[in-house]
Formats: C-alpha cells, sequence, structure tokens
C-alpha cells in the first residue's frame, strides 16, 4: 500500500537558474545535482492536494488543501529526483507525519487559493502567509493543454519521480512519486509577490530581483507517494 495517494492539481512551477554550489549544503548523501543543458534550477512551486488519503484512509480536514514548495534537482544511480528546501502547508497533522516519517521540510502557515477557469483562459493564485504578510504566485494561462516537448525544461522540471531528504552525512531517505506525464498550459502572465529571504533564509535572497527562466503550468493528475527506504 502506499503511503500517501492524492491528486496534484493546477501546479504552478517558476523555475530559476542558480549557483549549484549554493545547494550544496542541502544536498542528500548519495545524490548529486542533476542539470539541464548545464544550468542548475531552483522551482518554486505551488499547487491543490485533493482527495487525500494516507494509508488509504481520508482524515478529515485534511482532504483537500494547498501546497508550496521550493525545490532543487538530484540524480541518485539514474533515478531522477527532486530534494525540498522546504513545504509549505495548511494542516499541522501532514507537515508532523512528513517531517517525523520522511525527514521532510514542512513549515504550518495560513493559506488560500484562488482558481478561475474559463473557457479560453485560467487564472491561478496561491498565497501564504508567513510572518504576517501574505506571500503569492499567481499565472494567466491558454486553457489549451499539451504534453510537454521530450527533452524540452518543462519535461526535465515535471519528470522527476523521486525524493530525496537527508539522514545524515552518508545516509539519506529516498521514495518514489508515481504520476503520469502533466499536460502543460502555455502561461501569458504572472506575478511573483515573495519575499525569498524572509521565507527561505539568505541563501535564496537573490531570487526576489533574478527574473524567472521559465513559468509554466500543469494540470497535474493522481500520484501516489511510496514508502522511504534508506540508501
Amino acid at each position: 500500500m502506499s503511503f500517501l495517494n492524492a491528486e496534484w492539481r493546477k501546479l504552478i512551477l517558476i523555475n530559476y537558474e542558480i549557483d549549484p554550489v549554493i545547494l550544496n549544503k542541502y544536498l542528500p548523501a548519495q545524490t548529486s545535482i542533476d542539470l539541464f543543458e548545464g544550468k542548475c534550477y531552483v522551482s518554486i512551486v505551488g499547487f491543490c492536494f485533493k482527495n487525500t488519503k494516507m494509508l488509504g484512509m481520508k482524515i478529515p480536514f485534511h482532504i483537500n488543501f494547498e501546497e508550496i514548495n521550493l525545490r532543487f534537482y538530484v540524480d541518485h544511480k539514474g533515478k531522477r529526483g527532486v530534494v525540498f528546501i522546504q513545504e509549505i502547508v495548511p494542516k499541522r497533522a501532514i507537515s508532523s507525519v512528513a517531517n517525523l516519517i520522511y525527514k521532510e521540510h514542512y513549515v504550518t502557515r495560513k493559506m488560500k487559493h484562488e482558481w478561475v477557469i474559463n473557457k479560453d483562459e485560467l487564472l491561478i493564485k496561491y498565497a501564504w502567509r508567513n510572518n504576517k504578510k501574505w506571500q503569492s504566485i499567481e499565472v494567466k494561462a491558454v486553457n489549451s493543454p499539451a504534453q510537454p516537448i521530450i527533452n524540452s525544461l518543462p519535461n526535465f522540471i515535471s519528470e522527476h519521480y523521486w525524493g530525496y531528504t537527508r539522514i545524515n552525512n552518508e545516509k539519506s531517505f529516498e521514495y518514489e512519486v508515481k504520476h503520469p506525464t502533466w499536460d502543460i498550459y502555455p502561461v501569458t502572465d504572472y506575478t511573483i509577490d515573495v519575499d525569498f529571504e524572509a521565507v527561505y533564509g539568505k541563501d535564496f535572497a537573490f531570487l526576489s530581483q533574478e527574473k524567472p527562466s521559465s513559468i509554466f503550468l500543469a494540470e497535474g493528475s493522481e500520484i501516489s507517494v511510496e514508502k522511504a527506504f534508506k540508501v
């Protein structure tokens, strides 16, 4: 049985080039930075959990909720994975379980989202409160989803199916995230209102002045998160 089953829907993925040296101290044991065309990326990602089940059971008030995460991309023996700098959810139980079992970096914040879906256009927005100030990411996209081009940046960003977290200098946790290839909506406009230093620390403060390398909106799908193993 999977540890978690859910739907991840309407994923905003905002991607920045970053010096890989900045990420070295966050790199779990047994992993290396995964580059795309020689460049290192970090992404801020917002989406909604839907129909969430933990160990096959729906937990009241923990079924539908938002998540915001900051992540980068790694490789472990040919397995392409993700490492999370921080994950924000509005449900304390989710944070506690993920941090305890998977050694993740969840924090609990007040959150909200807005979806406006018309025939021709989508408006998707995610917001969270940090130190009494609201932060947000928002995109407008053409309502014409399509599969990403093979070997494109959207394909690279969305096609990492493993998660890694640090245990110590020699060991990490590895877990699989299963989902099909996601359809991508072309983004026509965006707004990023994030104090990266206040939310993620000094290492990422420069992102507040940085222009994203790319932004796209993925439809998402049903997903499963498998149990973690030491590697």
